[in-house]
């Protein structure tokens, strides 16, 4: 064996972890520019505000949420909430839903509201 063979060879070995780890093994890092924009797509519908006056259909989202643990994380967004919420493990695979998990880890918690409103509480309006 010639040492550039050699050199070669144990250049290749070194690199399998890290192409093992990139490739979509366990270790593999969430995408967040995809979490974002599948987030954007299916969850902001629900849990953003489209307009600063209006409210929301669900609670906002952020890295508190569900005491902060991923893998609860995944299980509702997979499952969805019963009456509430619908389950979207038809829709994505687990890697989409991770990357969902790592980008709403990354939101913090929104500032609470001045007042609330009657939607929030759950009080009837009579001022129509």
């Amino acid at each position: 064996m010639t040492r550039t063979t050699g050199v070669f060879l144990f250049a290749s070995l070194l690199a399998l972890p890290a192409f093992a780890q990139n490739a979509g093994g366990p270790a593999a890092k969430p995408d967040l520019a995809a979490g974002r924009q599948l987030y954007e797509q299916s969850c902001g519908v629900c849990h953003t505000k489209p307009l600063i006056t209006s409210g929301r259909f669900g609670p906002a989202l952020s890295k508190e949420n569900l005491g902060g643990q991923a893998d609860v994380m995944a299980e509702v967004i997979s499952n969805g909430i019963p009456q509430r919420m619908p389950g979207f493990k038809h829709q994505y695979n687990a890697t989409q839903i991770r990357a969902i998990v790592a980008y709403v880890q990354t939101l913090d918690p929104p500032p609470p509201d001045a007042k609330p409103t009657a939607r929030t509480t759950g009080e009837r309006r009579d001022d129509n």
